[in-house]
């Protein structure tokens, strides 16, 4: 009982080291929009203020042995304004097949999407414990809010169950991680 205590205490430090390796990773994939420029900002109609509508993305510059792809949307704001321990998570998606060159606009919110071209990517769970993208909401505090959509070059085709959010994904990925990517944009909420 001890050993299983331990283990899940150490957990979150675990998945924060994780974390914290791939973020110091150099970012050499260029992730782009059509709908906004890196540190530009998210449209309404991409909030869930409008019509929750998910981004398109796009990327280039995948690294030689990149054998599938994952996403994740957080929002590192909400830990430095003091509302939240953790970023947000707005968005995880995986199984993305590495011959992908992006994710369309208006992706479905299913665990399992039927899209051509990327047949076997999952949605995974965002910060609700739902499937699928869940746009900008932050209060209306004044705060200009910050959305990393982050894509991760895999040199594995993990082949990763539905179901899984942020920290399990990182826990799957720990040492496939072969090059990364951001796309950085902002959301405040006005009245």
């Amino acid at each position: 009982m001890k050993k299983l205590l331990t283990a899940m205490l150490a957990a979150p430090a675990l998945v924060f080291s994780m974390l914290l390796a791939a973020q110091d990773m150099e970012d050499t994939i260029t992730v782009t929009s059509s709908i906004f420029d890196h540190h530009g900002m998210v449209p309404e109609e991409n909030s869930a203020y409008g019509a929750n509508t998910s981004i398109d993305l796009s990327w280039s510059d995948l690294p030689a042995g990149t054998q599938s792809l994952a996403l994740i949307c957080d929002d590192p704001k909400v830990v430095e304004i003091g509302m939240m321990e953790t970023p947000f998570v707005h968005w995880v998606v995986y199984n993305i097949p590495a011959n992908a060159s992006g994710l369309p606009g208006g992706l479905a919110a299913d665990a399992e999407p039927m899209v051509d071209g990327l047949a076997g990517m999952i949605n995974g769970n965002n910060g609700l414990g739902r499937s699928g993208y869940f746009g900008p909401r932050p209060p209306a505090n004044g705060q200009l809010h910050q959305y990393d959509f982050r894509i991760y070059a895999l040199d594995e085709d993990l082949d990763l169950a539905a179901g899984l959010n942020k920290d399990q994904l990182m826990e799957a990925i720990d040492g496939h991680v072969i090059g990364t990517g951001m796309l950085m944009g902002h959301y405040e909420r006005k009245e």
